[in-house]
């Protein structure tokens, strides 16, 4: 293990691994043991330069290769993925503290988008538009952006870096890839690495394993970049999109969340019960779209509340390796010592610790929280890792607003005997994305995945991939003579 991720701890520009020349030096730990993983010299605002002249350089050449051609790298690395997915387990589970469970979850979901991307590269069509002008025929061109910025998290770094970068590049574009640097080989180096042997041309992907530290707003001031794709917190997402608007520069940003599991009077309890828990608790509650809050109807909320506790309760916490656990650790110990703030807090204003996890190091056993105050600001922030509220409530009416009562809107789940009722509630809901019977953690590769409020800005997947990572461009030809007033 410690051989590939020094194989890896390199920066990767222009088809070439080397060292970064920053004065300091990342330290990749594992968040389980304190493993030291691999020390990577950071990438200086030159290298952040150098990348994206590269991507500039080889995007043009790209762009006018044939669509099927692209394609085939896109077959070879999906193949590749699948060849690899046991070493790229084991990676994600050292660097990440991330669970085999976990770690089975981000593969399903990247080969996915691996599979579409390689559809993608195909999907862009052009358009013959009517002209009121006489002899006028208006062509609509669809093409590349030209460079793509892609800014990835550290909660699911290969899939999240995956689902900008491929589709960016299958549709012609150069990428430069700026991963989290708790997690600089899963979601930056690695994918490099696996474009690189699947035989993409050298200069069109790019990896800077850096710091704001060291190259400031650099990497999203740069002239080259058209478009910087943002996946982290609202916090970073809000500086994100205004250094891009003051460069014409566009934003797609996927941001936090603030979700909530709705438990109706009528719903299946044990079934909301067991998709409460995973949509709380997988991956240690480290996800945008995860539950914060669960709320349930007061005439079920003491049976539906029991046998939450009891489920939580039993949820293995500890090695990530180990295949029975279900709670890693968390990232790092700044988010473990924020968690235990949370639960404090919590208790301080009123709250009763239904479960109250201990914390050891990185490792945060689940909390289960009731009774908060209605106004409490815990209810309407993002919490970051593996504590639940449990909120009754009187009827839909008050259901809706509670949901709704937070700057948030990114997923959400609701569970009812009764479909239509379930989708007349998620209409109401003031987000991008909302389940009925179902989880609030989920991602398909056609379907818009995105946020409303504070949860980001645009859409990826799908058809709004095009509109992400593409521009049109009108070309008219006039056929006949056109009539000028002097």
């Amino acid at each position: 293990m410690s051989s590939y991720f020094t194989e890896l701890a390199q920066q990767y520009i222009d088809g070439e691994w080397r060292p970064g020349t920053g004065s300091w030096d990342i330290i990749d730990f594992n968040p389980y043991d304190g493993e030291k993983l691999a020390s990577i010299t950071i990438a200086t605002v030159d290298e952040v330069d150098q990348a994206y002249r590269a991507a500039a350089r080889a995007q043009k050449e790209w762009a006018a290769t044939n669509a099927y051609a692209r394609r085939t790298v896109f077959e070879r690395a999906l193949r590749l993925v699948e060849e690899r997915e046991p070493e790229i387990t084991d990676v994600i589970i050292a660097e990440l503290g991330g669970t085999r469970l976990k770690a089975a979850f981000e593969l399903h979901l990247a080969k996915e988008f691996l599979r579409e991307s390689i559809h993608l590269a195909l999907r862009p069509e052009g358009k013959i538009l009517p002209s009121p002008v006489d002899g006028k025929e208006n062509r609509l061109y669809r093409v590349p952006v030209g460079v793509v910025g892609v800014i990835s998290p550290f909660n699911f770094p290969f899939l999240l870096s995956l689902k900008s970068v491929a589709p960016a590049l299958a549709l012609g574009n150069g990428v430069v890839l700026k991963p989290h640097q708790d997690t600089p080989v899963t979601g930056g180096s690695l994918i490099a690495k696996i474009f690189e042997d699947a035989g993409l041309p050298a200069g069109l992907l790019n990896v800077v394993i850096t710091d704001i530290a060291e190259i400031g707003d650099a990497f999203i001031e740069h002239p080259v970049p058209e478009v910087i794709s943002f996946t982290g917190s609202d916090q970073v997402g809000r500086h994100v999109a205004t250094v891009c608007a003051s460069h014409f520069k566009r934003s797609v940003l996927e941001l936090g969340g603030n979700s909530a599991v709705v438990v109706l009077d009528d719903a299946d309890l044990d079934y909301a019960v067991d998709a409460a828990v995973f949509s709380r608790y997988v991956h240690q509650g480290q996800v945008c779209m995860a539950a914060n809050r669960i709320l349930v109807d007061r005439s079920v909320a003491e049976e539906f509340t029991a046998k939450f506790v009891v489920k939580v309760g039993s949820l293995k916490v500890g090695d990530p390796r180990d295949p029975e656990t279900v709670i890693g650790p968390v990232i790092n110990s700044t988010q473990a010592y924020a968690l235990s703030g949370v639960v404090q807090q919590a208790i301080a204003e009123g709250a009763t610790a239904l479960l109250r996890g201990a914390t050891t190091d990185n490792l945060v056993e689940p909390s289960v929280l009731t009774d908060l105050p209605a106004d409490s600001a815990l209810l309407r922030q993002e919490v970051f890792g593996p504590v639940a509220f449990v909120v009754p409530f009187d009827g839909e009416e008050e259901a809706v607003r509670i949901v709704n009562d937070t700057p948030y809107g990114l997923s959400g789940a609701v569970h009812t005997a009764d479909v239509e009722r379930g989708v007349a509630f998620a209409r109401r809901i003031d987000t991008g994305m909302f389940h009925v019977n179902d989880g609030t953690v989920h991602d398909e590769p056609l379907v818009p995945f995105g946020g409303e409020k504070h949860s980001g800005i645009g859409r990826l997947n799908g058809e709004t991939t095009l509109d992400a990572f593409t521009t049109l461009k009108w070309i008219s030809v006039q056929h006949g003579r056109s009539g000028f007033p002097f």
